[in-house]
This record gives C-alpha cells, sequence and structure tokens, in this order.
C-alpha cells in the first residue's frame, strides 16, 4: 500500500481544504435561517425567536 497511494500536492490540499471549509460556512448559514424561520414560528408571548427546538418542545406540549 506504501507504493500504491498517490498524496496530494499541497496545492491540490489547500484547494479541497477552501472548498470544505466555504461548503461548511454555506451549510451552517443555511442551518441558521431555517431554524431562525421555524423559530419565529414558534415564538410565544415571553420570547421572540426560540428557534427549532423550540418549535419540536411546543409540538409535544
Amino acid at each position: 500500500m506504501r507504493y500504491n497511494v498517490s498524496w496530494p500536492t499541497l496545492k491540490e490540499l489547500q484547494s479541497n481544504t477552501i472548498i470544505v471549509v466555504v461548503a461548511t460556512v454555506i451549510f451552517a448559514i443555511l442551518i441558521f435561517v431555517m431554524d431562525f424561520l421555524f423559530g419565529i414560528s414558534a415564538a410565544d408571548d415571553k420570547s421572540f425567536w426560540r428557534g427549532a427546538l423550540g418549535f419540536i418542545y411546543n409540538m409535544f406540549k
């Protein structure tokens, strides 16, 4: 296996790392927006935004 593995070059490694970081940030922003939108629909009198877990908890009250 030592001779059959092709290791990426430093440039390939850096470009792949940037792709992963950008995709992670986009995914985190998407989850935040979804959580914010669900939180607005689940808000009660005490708070404006409860998030997705607040929405789920209110379903089982």
